[in-house]
């Protein structure tokens, strides 16, 4: 072993109050599991190669006393820290460092107590989507908590960048609804709303994982749902004019929908093509309505007729059974798969994100199908999602995630493939960038909006020690617009030094 990892592991030990405790929790690459803890919640093939930097010490604490440890023998030594706790940022920072690191992987902590009374949760920051949501169900059926889509992402890393869902048209975002938290800070601090004081309870709902220090807690506001909503996912398969004329409508319906309907368009290009050979485009429209299905259809025949809704498209369910659906189990899954945090097959993936102010043209949508055309059908996605509702009510500084009223909707560009290598690597990344490049006329600008839980590093990077303010403006105001100022000053006051760090943290204005 190397002379770093031997003085980090005697100093876990001597640190931890119950040293045989902890040695059960440490994984070296010497370990036999060591490599089956670290792969377990990766999620994207770019970051599982050999080339990939592993740390030197994984750690997957039962207790506080255990990261207390880790963040201690960390800044003794020199290393970095990353926390882990679903496995799916975008660039894998939660668990890939260039410089010598440890990761805190939050699997064990992963307890969620609901409290149907008071309409509250207390979740530990290890604690995935799905097992929040079944948690809420098992007590109450008509309590719900707004939130994402994918089961398999964890509650840590989800909530810290804002939170997305499918019913935030309706109640905001996750960030809108937790009322308390608990944090350990630089100093191994146990901290809640109290204590921290509101600029930092401020900061860490909304302003990114890894960087104010480990969240082991967050106590949500839960909301109400009804007993029954209805969903929908309809897919059409158009020739490219039909697809423009659909998708173009869409945005001009979305803008009058009540706040109780969520829609979002999964768009890639079909593997079917016309008689004359030429590529069509798959639409799927997928929504989610609280409320019942005849009230539904009446609804959307009046605001967007050109979808053709029917009867038969729709389905009603309880919510939590929703959550199912939404997640593309097949139909009557158990609920129980909410619970299963095994990774599904990972392939290389890169993604991106932008927001839109006003309808895009249809010249600039057919620019899009004919670049969706350069790739396997399939192999790229584009995800349309609707803002307003309760989005456009609530102050873009209320939180740091500022992508509030003025926001038609999101787009979400993703690219996935299998083939191994460097000239893979550069065909679809280059694919992305191009795509990407090509929609900045119809899109935010000045500056030009991302979603920081849609990691890019592309935007720009800090410098691997300590960065500059303006250096980390490029992508701090893409993700967080005026609100990044204040987030510099918060990391400034709770981490001067910049121990928490990755390649796009807040930093303070001291470390330079």
């Amino acid at each position: 072993m190397c002379c770093p990892l031997i003085l980090v592991l005697d100093c876990l030990l001597f640190l931890s109050y119950n040293s045989n405790a902890i040695s059960k929790v440490i994984y070296t690459p010497i370990n036999s599991s060591y490599s089956s803890v670290l792969q377990f919640s990766i999620r994207n093939g770019r970051f599982n190669t050999s080339a990939t930097p592993k740390p030197l010490v994984i750690v997957t604490p039962l207790n506080v006393a255990h990261i207390q440890a880790a963040i201690a023998c960390s800044q003794k030594h020199g290393l970095q820290i990353r926390v882990r706790s679903g496995g799916h940022d975008y660039e894998g920072l939660s668990y890939v460092a260039v410089i010598p690191f440890v990761v805190v992987d939050l699997i064990n902590m992963r307890t969620v107590t609901v409290d149907v009374a008071n309409k509250t949760a207390w979740v530990q920051g290890g604690a995935t989507l799905g097992e929040v949501y079944y948690r809420i169900a098992e007590k109450s059926r008509t309590l719900a908590f707004p939130a994402g889509v994918c089961p398999t992402v964890g509650v840590g890393g989800h909530i810290s960048g804002g939170g997305t869902g499918m019913i935030m048209r309706k109640y905001g975002l996750a960030v809108d609804h937790i009322i308390d938290l608990q944090v350990i800070d630089v100093k191994g601090r146990i901290l809640d709303r109290e204590s921290m004081g509101e600029d930092l309870f401020w900061a860490i709902r909304g302003g990114g994982g890894n960087t104010f220090g480990v969240v082991i807690a967050w106590k949500l506001e839960l909301v109400p749902i009804p007993a029954s909503v209805t969903v929908f996912n309809v897919t059409r398969i158009l020739m490219k004019e039909d697809a423009t004329k659909l998708i173009h409508q869409w945005q001009y319906a979305i803008e009058k929908f009540e706040e109780d309907l969520f829609s979002r368009i999964f768009i890639w290009r079909s593997a079917n093509s016309t008689q004359e050979g030429k590529p069509m485009i798959q639409a799927a429209f997928t929504s989610l309505f609280l409320g019942g299905v005849d009230r539904l259809l009446s609804y959307m025949q009046e605001s967007f007729p050109e979808l053709g809704l029917v009867k038969e498209d729709c389905i009603e369910m309880s919510w939590i059974e929703s959550t199912v659906y939404f997640a593309q189990f097949p139909r009557n899954t158990s609920l129980e798969v909410l619970l299963n945090r095994s990774p599904r097959p990972t392939s290389f993936f890169k993604g991106k994100t932008d927001f839109v102010k006003e309808p895009i043209p249809k010249t600039a949508l057919e620019g899009i199908w004919e670049r969706l055309d350069q790739v396997d059908a399939g192999s790229a996605e584009l995800q349309f999602t609707a803002y307003g509702g309760k989005m456009n009510e609530i102050a873009e500084s209320s939180t740091p995630f500022p992508h509030r009223a003025g926001t038609l909707y999101q787009i979400h560009y993703g690219i996935s493939w299998d083939e191994e290598g460097i000239e893979a690597y550069a065909k679809y990344i280059s694919w992305i960038r191009r795509l990407y490049s090509y929609m900045a006329p119809y899109v935010s600008k000045n500056p030009r909006q991302a979603y920081v839980n849609y990691r890019d590093l592309d935007l720009g990077v800090n410098n691997l020690g300590n960065t500059s303010y303006r250096q980390a403006s490029i992508w701090g105001t893409k993700y967080f617009k005026n609100n990044f100022d204040r987030l510099v000053r918060v990391k400034t006051a709770v981490d001067p030094a910049n121990f928490f760090r990755n390649e796009q943290s807040i930093p303070p204005l001291s470390s330079w």
